[in-house]
């Protein structure tokens, strides 16, 4: 009798498990289908869509307002739809969004004074991460060689 109300629950949970399932999946592509923008030609459409995937969501970590459903990347989306429709160009578009965003919406940042260590820090980085495994490799070799020298003359003596 405990087996068979057992095997009811799991049974009763299997069923909602799998509802939950579909709803999600139901809801997830419902939210992708929503923001549908009409545009004047599949040019303006393959803009928008390379837009909003160089454009960083400023509310989400590292993602891209296509991929987000944060309310702020629904507005961007429409923003650039918008912009696009006026046929700016995707600097226009660009410099739009980093008049109101900084360039932290930017996934690709021009290289200037301020984003200097953004692109050259990891060279930097990895080229004192060498440098360091030289010495230290250099100090212990020497280090190896005094002991060496300093036992050979024990054993001289």
């Amino acid at each position: 009798m405990l087996k068979g109300m057992a095997l009811v629950v799991v049974n009763a949970f299997r069923a909602l498990l799998s509802i939950v399932c579909v709803v999600l999946v139901a809801q997830a592509s419902l939210a992708n289908s929503i923001d549908a923008h009409d545009f004047e030609s599949e040019q303006q459409r393959d803009r928008y869509l390379k837009l909003v995937q160089e454009l960083r969501c400023p509310m989400c970590q590292n993602q891209n307002i296509l991929d987000s459903n944060s309310q702020i990347s629904i507005d961007l989306r429409n923003q650039v739809a918008k912009l696009v429709k006026q046929n700016q160009s995707d600097e226009q578009v660009k410099e739009y969004m980093v008049n109101r965003y900084s360039e932290f919406v930017l996934y690709d940042p021009p290289l200037d004074i301020n984003t200097l260590l953004l692109w050259y820090g990891p060279f930097v980085m990895f080229g004192l991460g060498v440098l360091v495994f030289f010495l230290s490799v250099a100090k212990r070799r020497k280090n190896t060689q005094l002991a060496d020298a300093e036992a050979d003359d024990k054993a001289v003596d």
